[in-house]
């Protein structure tokens, strides 16, 4: 029985736990008003504050995550809140129209919106980025190695107390200060065992990074502005072969990307990481400068998109696995298992330039059958269905998932069949799940239907209208290419 009661009192325990710790949570963000957030505001150097309504749904799912990262950030940032629907004047002053919104403040200052993602973590990362000065100040050759000897590259300005560059350098490290590390001195002398003299800016790419291949220190002496010194940064910071990640994956992808992925960990194990990017950074020296960038990742932070995007199944081999993603969404995959002598990268970018490789496409296998009144498109028979010149298509891309593609699917079958009399046109429909959708159709959600007409295929016409059978065949009577002939007869709709 005393077993017994000891449990019962052990459970009010831990239940009263819960909402003291709750309530300390809720302690750690600020609540600011009207009355006194000029006042708080300016007591911190660095505050993120959620300007929110208490109705609002968007507010109440952000609440504990954001209460959770002021704890984890207590006594580096502050965050805080002000309730816009009894504090008017502070929400529009700083231009708050929606909710929650975010904004960072200095000092009191409005500093910018805050753009992070919106997780206990990612509220972390961003905010401690932010906080300490835009650029920190750097007084001995000492100070610089420690500064400099990080993780991620830095970008260290060398100009003196009154110079025009140095304001200019302070001006682009408060604007890229969540992309970038900076710091600054006064002592033009610790360029020279970089070979620059005078106002300079110093690159120094990421220790861990460090390759035969590629000076580590990158040196930046013209006229300095904000733009200047953002394309000499962008250019330059990745190196030949940057470590890809899901940070850093859409500044990248901008250009045709050869991606190798393999079991890449740069903080437990630097010489193994390196192993695999030195055979990389080997062969995309012999192919620099033909229009193609080159990157390495870890394997299992993208395995979902390998096997969903690129068909890869893992068995968990060591060996590293290549792709090449243009800027136009065109895939090509490495399937020559990956040699350490780097040879079969080579010959597939031989084969890459030269035109010989095969595009990968996602799709499902094309029908042996296919004489129903809607044609089943997928990605492998796309071109020949779609876009056949002679035709006029109009394609539905839905997902077998879909519950509004359920219903409208009685509503497609009769359309299709009111336009079954006509040869020229073509209903279709295509899974777009399991298959590629190319290039030129937006398919953000399903089910979306496009026309494609013969005569214009680099130009399809998205449907936007009601789903209604009327509806759809007034869109393809519009956009269609010829006279439709409706259920044997030619009319006008």
């Amino acid at each position: 029985m005393a077993g017994f009661v000891m449990y019962l009192v052990s459970l009010l325990c831990a239940w009263g736990s819960f909402p003291a710790a709750a309530a300390a949570r809720s302690r750690d963000v600020l609540e600011l008003t009207d009355a006194d957030f000029d006042y708080l505001a300016t007591e911190h150097e660095t505050m993120l504050v959620k300007f929110y309504a208490p109705w609002c749904g968007h507010c109440k799912k952000l609440a504990p995550d954001f209460e959770k990262a002021a704890t984890k950030l207590k006594g580096t940032v502050q965050l805080a809140k002000v309730d816009c629907t009894a504090n008017t004047e502070t929400c529009s002053r700083f231009g708050v129209t929606g909710y929650p919104a975010l904004k960072i403040f200095r000092n009191g200052r409005d500093a910018g919106p805050y753009d992070g993602p919106r997780s206990i973590e990612g509220i972390v990362q961003v905010m401690k980025k932010q906080s300490g000065p835009d650029s920190v100040l750097l007084g001995s050759k000492a100070d610089l190695q420690r500064f400099v000897n990080h993780y991620d590259a830095s970008i260290v300005g060398l100009f003196a107390p009154d110079s025009a560059g140095l304001a200019e350098f302070l001006k682009a490290a408060g604007l890229l200060r969540e992309q970038f590390r900076f710091a600054h001195s006064a002592d033009l002398g610790l360029g020279q065992e970089y070979n620059a003299t005078g106002e300079c800016v110093l690159l120094f790419r990421p220790p861990r990074l460090s390759s035969k291949f590629e000076d580590s220190v990158v040196v930046f002496s013209d006229f300095l502005t904000v733009t200047s010194l953002r394309r000499f940064i962008r250019d330059n910071i990745f190196g030949l072969v940057p470590h890809l990640t899901a940070e850093n994956r859409e500044r990248l992808r901008v250009k045709d990307l050869l991606t190798v992925y393999y079991d890449l960990d740069f903080v437990h194990n630097v010489r193994g990481s390196n192993y695999w990017r030195n055979r990389v950074m080997l062969v995309a020296s012999k192919f620099r400068g033909r229009g193609l960038s080159f990157s390495v990742a870890n394997r299992r932070e993208f395995e979902p998109e390998l096997q969903e995007e690129f068909g890869f199944g893992f068995d968990g081999g060591e060996l590293p696995v290549a792709t090449i993603r243009t800027r136009l969404g065109q895939k090509y995959s490495m399937r020559e298992e990956f040699t350490r002598d780097g040879r079969s990268l080579e010959r597939f970018l031989e084969d890459y330039f030269s035109g010989r490789l095969k595009r990968y496409i996602k799709s499902e296998p094309v029908p042996e059958r296919n004489n129903g009144l809607i044609k089943v498109v997928v990605a492998e028979s796309f071109t020949e269905i779609v876009e056949n010149p002679q035709k006029d298509v109009l394609i539905l891309f839905y997902s077998p998932l879909c519950q509004h593609c359920k219903k409208l699917e009685p509503v497609y079958n009769q359309l299709a069949s009111q336009l079954s009399s006509d040869p020229d046109v073509v209903v279709a429909q295509m899974n777009a799940l399991d298959n590629d959708v190319p290039l030129g159709y937006d398919v953000q959600g399903f089910p979306t239907i496009y026309f494609s007409a013969a005569g214009r295929k680099h130009e399809p016409a998205r449907y936007e209208g009601p789903r209604e059978v009327k509806d759809l065949l007034k869109f393809v009577k519009r956009e269609a290419s010829h006279s439709l002939k409706i259920q044997g007869n030619r009319e006008e709709l």
